[in-house]
This record gives structure tokens, sequence and C-alpha cells, in this order.
């Protein structure tokens, strides 16, 4: 900016001094359009020198009024908040007078309704105490009137006991009897007359017992034997291999008896050629051998050659074909049992039960019905089916080794069972089926009873005659030996005994008495299958004499 520019802005042109612009510039004022740039810029540093003092002056006149403006605002605006914040305090006051006033208020009155709570439990307190004090005052009278009474007790105790001394010392005078010896006499018409009762009470509930088990065992029994009808043939201890002519006989013992030496020495089994035509029979305890020398014999029938090296040859196609056979017999008694998981040695046993007979009864065919009638006793009875079939099908498991092993069959089929993993339930079943223990199962008793069911069947079994007698005579002794029995009668073949007992001496209590000791010498001292009845008879006479 030149001085002249500088000049103007100073003196208060409106339009700084710009010379040579025409028309266009604004002009600077006449008095300075004749000064020389020097003159100008000598005015401008006076004007400068006079202003800048006045201008400090003006300034710091102007500050001041500005600061004394702004302290006044801020006063006032301090005396304003002074009085805002007296007339919160004042509201804030009269506030938590009024909120303090009302907590007392409050606690006032959950105070008195402390002390009205308070009031009735001591009230209440104060009736207990007075209705303990009665209490107890009624407590020592009472236990005043008890002590009382006990020694009134024991005073008339004192006299009754005299009383008792003296009434006992004059019995013993008119009876000629002693204390022990009258209560010995009273034990024992008491013991006489407890018996007495003890035997209507047991006769009593024993036929009460015995129409309802009757009437649910016949119908058990009734269906599971009609669900399990099956046909009996008694098989012997024999087998007879039929002959095309009786000129093979000849050719059966062979020169000098040498080839029915070698038949009899590799089967273990008699070949006995008697008279009768055209047959040639098989004897043998040993079912398996039995079967295995009949199919050899078959065999060397049809195919004509015989001698002994034929005869050995012809014998171990014979013992492979029945060891199959034996095999598939047991796998299908499983499936007819609907058992499952049955050990391979077991089933083997199983399949030679199928050549094994019991008083000429099969023993496989035998085990099978066991199974499916104690099955359905067991369905019937609400008992597990599973462990009853299977025990029912392994019963007599022993009777394949039994030739073997000593022992009964019970104790070895359990054995046999044991050694296979079979459950506990299943190997008491087997070892209880005969009575050898004592049935402590349900399963146990299902078992037992379809054995003997199956054994009883008619045509089932047959008895050899020297058996049967001594089974008559034993049952005879048992019912005679009882004392008051005059007669005994066995009868149905040894399934019912009538006893006869003397009147004077067995009354009708007593003899449902004896009826029931003669089940249980029985049961324990015989075998035998299916159930005996015992009937004791005892003759009631009326006499009465006309004068």
């Amino acid at each position: 900016m030149s001085a002249e520019q500088m000049l103007g802005f100073f003196l208060g042109w409106n339009q700084p001094f710009e010379p040579g612009r025409g028309d266009q510039a604004r002009a600077a004022p006449l008095y300075f359009r004749d000064w020389s740039g020097m003159e100008i810029v000598l005015i401008a540093v006076a004007v400068a020198a006079l202003s800048l003092p006045a201008g400090y002056f003006i300034g710091k006149a102007l500050f001041r009024a500005k600061a004394e403006s702004i302290q006044h605002d801020a006063e006032r605006a301090r005396v304003e908040a002074d009085k805002e914040i007296e007339t919160a305090r004042r509201a804030a006051q009269v506030e938590a007078r009024e909120e303090l006033q009302k907590l007392k208020d409050e606690a006032d009155k959950e105070l008195k309704q402390r002390r009205s709570e308070v009031q009735k439990l001591e009230d209440r307190l104060e009736e207990k105490e007075v209705d303990l004090r009665d209490r107890e005052k009624e407590i020592r009278r009472r236990e005043q009137s008890l002590s009382d009474k006990e020694a009134h007790n024991r005073k008339m105790g004192d006299d009754l006991a005299q009383a008792l001394d003296e009434q006992k010392r004059q019995l013993e005078q008119v009876s000629g009897l002693s204390s022990s010896q009258a209560k010995e006499l009273l034990l024992k018409q008491i013991e006489e007359e407890a018996r007495h009762d003890m035997a209507k009470i047991v006769r009593s509930v024993e036929e009460e017992a015995k129409r309802e088990s009757d009437r649910r065992a016949r119908n058990i029994l009734s269906l599971s034997i009609q669900r399990t009808a099956a046909n009996h043939a008694a098989e012997t201890t024999v087998s007879v291999v039929p002959l095309p002519s009786d000129e093979m006989k000849g050719r059966i013992i062979g020169r000098e008896g040498r080839n029915i030496r070698a038949l009899e020495n590799i089967s273990g089994i008699d070949v006995i050629i008697d008279d009768t035509p055209e047959a040639v029979v098989l004897s043998g305890f040993d079912g398996v051998k039995r079967e295995i020398a009949r199919l050899t014999l078959t065999k060397l029938l049809s195919d004509g050659r015989i001698h002994p090296a034929r005869i050995e040859d012809t014998y171990k196609q014979a013992k492979a074909e029945v060891e199959k056979a034996i095999v598939e017999a047991g796998e299908q008694a499983t499936i007819e049992a609907n058992i499952h998981g049955l050990p391979d040695n077991l089933v083997k046993l199983l399949g030679r039960l199928k050549y094994r007979t019991s008083y000429g009864q099969n023993v496989l065919a035998h085990s099978l019905e066991v199974s499916h009638v104690a099955g359905i006793m067991a369905a019937e009875l609400g008992a597990n089916t599973k462990i009853v079939r299977r025990a029912g099908l392994l019963h007599d498991i022993g009777k394949a080794v039994d030739h073997q092993i000593e022992g009964t069959h019970a104790e070895i089929g359990s054995n046999l069972a044991k050694k296979n993993r079979e459950s506990q339930a299943i190997l008491h079943a087997i070892e209880a089926h005969h009575g050898d223990v004592e049935p402590q199962t349900v399963e146990a008793v299902l078992v037992q009873a379809a054995d003997a069911v199956s054994a009883a069947r008619p045509g089932a079994r047959r008895d050899s005659l020297e058996s049967y007698i001594k089974r008559l005579e034993s049952l005879e002794n048992i019912a005679m030996g009882k004392k008051g029995v005059e007669k005994c009668y066995v009868m149905q073949a040894g399934r019912e005994i009538r006893v006869m007992v003397k009147p004077n001496e067995i009354d009708d209590d007593a003899a449902a008495l004896l009826s029931r000791e003669i089940a249980k010498e029985i049961e324990k001292q015989l075998d035998y299958p299916g159930q005996i009845k015992i009937t004791v008879i005892r003759e009631s006479r009326a006499t009465e004499y006309a004068k």
C-alpha cells in the first residue's frame, strides 16, 4: 500500500486513493491533491502518532466499561443463582420435612400394630400359663388318685393272694391233690381242649383251601392237558429187526459165529437169534447203542455182504448217521419248545434222550410235554414262562448220561446245566422236580407238577410187577403204623388209600389230622408219579336201649 493509500485510510476515505485510474477512481479531498508525497507521509505519521495514545486510552476506557458491565452481569447472575439455590434449598427442606413426617407416621403406625400383636401374644401366653397351672393341678390330683388306687390295689392284691392261698389249701385238703398235680391236670385238660379246637380250625381251613385249590388246579391242569394232548406208546429195552427170510440168520451168525461176535463186540448190544420167525432181537439198556446196532444190521441186510470188516465199516457209517440224528432231534426239540440259545453240548444231550426210556416212556417226548404243560400253567398263574419252559425241557437231561456218572439224574442234570451257565432258577427247578430238595420258587413247583402230569397220563408209563407190589406194601405199612388205625386198603393201583380207624380212639377232628400225617409221611418216604388220595373213614354209632 502506498503512502497516499495509507493516508486515505487513516483519514477515513471510503475508497483508497488510487492515482492514475482516471474517472473511475474516487478523488481525494481537494486540499490533498496538491501535496507532495513526503508531506502526505509526514502528515500520516503525525496523525498516527497522535491517534495511538488516543486509541490506547479509548480502548482502555472501553475495556474498563466492558469489564464493569461483565462484572455487573456476573454479580447479578450470582445473586439470581443464590436466590434460586435458596429457593431450591427451602423447597427441599419442606419436602424432606414432609417425607420425614410421613415415615414417622408409618413407623408410629407399625409400632402401634406391633405393640398390639405383642399384647395379644402376652394375653395368649398368660392364658396358656393359667391353663398349664390348671393342668398341673389336675395331673397332681390324678397322680394322687392313682397313688391312692395303687395302694388300694396292692392291699386288695395282698388280700386276694391270702384268700387264694387259703382257697388252695382248702382245695388241696378236699381234693387230695397238691398244687403241682392240680396244675398239671389243668394244663393237660387245657392242652386237650386246645388241640381239639386246633384240629377243628385246621380241618375247616384245610377244607376251604382244598376246595379252592382243587377247583383252580383242576381248571389249570385240564386246560394244560387238553392243549398238550399226546399219544403214548410204551417202549422197551429191545429192538426187533425184521429179516427177509430165516436163511439170513445163518449169515448173521457167520462161520463159527464170527459175524455175530463182531457185531456184539463193536456195538455193545446183545444180538438174540431165537425161534422168532424172520426177526432178530437186539437187547441193551443204552438206547443209542441199540439204535446204532439196529441201523448197522439193517444196512448189512440190505447190502447182503456180512463179514467182520464190512460190519466195522457199516457200524462207523451207522454211528455217524445216529450222531447226526441226535443233533437234529435236539435242535427240533428246542424249536418245538420255543427255546433259544441252548448250548450245543446240551442240545446233543437232549437229542440222546430220544433213545432213552423211563418206565417205557420216551424221555425226549416226556421232556417236551413237561415243557409245554409247565409253560401253559405258568401263563395261567402269571409266572415266568421262559424259565418254566426251559427248565421243563432240561429237567431230565441227566438221564442222558446217568449210566456214566454217579448220582441221581436230577443232581447230574443240575451239574450239567451249571457247567453250561444256566440260571440259578433253572438249576433249582431241575434239582427239585423229584423232591430231592424242597421247591422254593413257583417255577420249580410248576415243573414238578408238569412232570407228574406227564408221567401220570394213562398209558404213558408202565411199572414192573415187583416195584408195583413194593409200592403198595409201603403205602399199607405207612398207614397201619399210625395209632388208632384198624384196617387199610390200597386202591386204584396205588392212587388211593382208604384207612379205617377205631371210632373210640379217633374222633372226626383227629381223623383230619391223621390223613394229613399219612400224606406227609408218604411224600417224605416214597417216590411216585402223580398224586395219592388218602381217605380216613370213621364209623359213627348211636345206641339207645328201650326199657
